[in-house]
């Protein structure tokens, strides 16, 4: 395995990962932090990583643990709350990039897609040449790194670029797949959690080589008929699923979980209103409005409901967010029942250009949606907070877990 021009043959799939996508954004921003241990997530006794820089990671921090582990592991980590506008414009961007290569983009998350280049090789070059053209131009534009598998499948293209981290390039051929392929522990496959890499441990299955050596009958038998088909033919390298040009993003959000229970509706209506403010920005950041907004309300005993609400339009503007998730929080008639968790949601999303609620905004939600424009300018210039709701600058809410935002 390797790059070069005349390594190619056989391979149009190419996965792309950004590398530590924002923590990397966050040293950017903050270039006097490059060659540091960085985490991205929240403070407090319950927060948690959502990202680390490899000099963190050298010290076994990884995403979702706890933050006070993270720090006992790597006291001289920076730890920062991030900023998911931010990680949502560069990510729009990177993306846009990939779709004047092909249009066949597969977004997997913000940070990560499969592309297919089978029609772009005339103008681009082979796969390899368009992977190295794609690195150069998300480093000289963005200016952070991200690693490329360059495969004849998409499930072989995703574990090379792994294997590449970070910043790097890695080509497996189709002649090269079983010799990537069966050194690497079975639960490189996907579709192997825990449970299943339990079952096929106690099998002597150790390997992909081991698993793809054993009858597809007998996989059947121990994992079920549809797992047992799927992880044979993943074994020997067979994926027949194509690249799927992304769908337009059907919903975002935001919750926190509190550090303490809470039973205040006032401080319950304050984060409500933060929650929606941020996933409005998070909207328009994407360029889109959502036609039904829910919440998420998680009880001390860890109880979850969910409500939700269609808009009479869509929108972006948080204070109508606010003002729909409130009436239905209001609606639960909760009576100070302690809460651990809330979260507001957009959902079913439509592009801002094609939706006709750009056109019917009366006098006060456009003055409201200027105002909440001017605030992500402001954002971007000094940093995620610099403006906020009058509302939200005193508060007396305990300190929380983790931004939870989810595209």
């Amino acid at each position: 395995m390797g790059s070069g021009v005349g390594r190619a043959e056989g391979c149009t799939v190419l996965h792309v990962d950004m590398d530590a996508f924002f923590a990397s954004v966050e040293v950017r921003r903050r270039p006097e932090l490059a060659g540091t241990p960085v985490i991205v997530g929240g403070a407090g006794n319950r927060g948690v990583v959502t990202s680390a820089t490899y000099e963190a990671r050298r010290y076994g921090v990884h995403a979702a643990m706890p933050t006070a582990r993270a720090l006992r592991l790597c006291p001289t980590a920076t730890v920062l709350p991030g900023d998911m506008a931010l990680y949502g414009e560069v990510s729009r961007s990177v993306m846009a990039l990939f779709r004047s290569i092909t249009p066949l983009v597969e977004p997997l998350s913000m940070d990560e897609a499969f592309l297919d280049v089978a029609g772009s090789g005339r103008r681009l070059g082979n796969a390899v040449e368009i992977g190295e053209y794609l690195r150069a131009r998300v480093f000289d534009e963005q200016g952070i790194t991200c690693s490329v598998g360059v495969a004849g499948t998409k499930f072989v293209a995703k574990l090379a670029s792994t294997r590449a981290k970070p910043d790097g390039l890695l080509v497996v051929r189709p002649p090269e797949v079983m010799g990537f392929l069966h050194p690497l522990p079975v639960s490189a496959l996907w579709g192997v959690g825990p449970k299943t890499e339990e079952t096929l441990l106690r099998l002597g299955l150790r390997t992909v080589g081991d698993l793809a050596h054993v009858p597809a009958r007998t996989l059947q038998r121990a994992l079920g008929a549809a797992a047992g088909t799927h992880l044979h033919e993943l074994a020997w390298g067979r994926d027949p699923r194509r690249v799927v040009p992304d769908e337009p993003e059907r919903s975002t959000g935001a919750e926190e979980t509190f550090s303490t229970d809470v039973d205040d509706p006032v401080v319950i209506h304050r984060e409500l209103l933060r929650l929606a403010e941020r996933t409005a920005g998070r909207l328009r950041s994407i360029g889109c409005l959502a036609r039904t907004v829910s919440i998420k309300v998680r009880f001390a005993d860890f109880a979850t409901i969910t409500r939700s609400r269609t808009l009479g339009a869509p929108t972006d503007v948080g204070q109508e967010l606010y003002d729909t998730a409130r009436g239905l929080y209001d609606a639960l008639g909760l009576q100070r029942a302690r809460i651990r968790l809330v979260g507001v949601r957009a959902e079913r999303l439509v592009e801002a250009g094609s939706a006709p609620r750009q056109l019917e905004l009366g006098a006060r939600e456009h003055g409201r949606r200027e105002a909440e424009l001017a605030a992500d300018r402001a954002a971007r210039r000094f940093g995620a907070g610099a403006v906020r709701p009058a509302t939200l600058v005193h508060r007396s809410a305990a300190p929380r877990r983790r931004p939870a935002d989810q595209a």
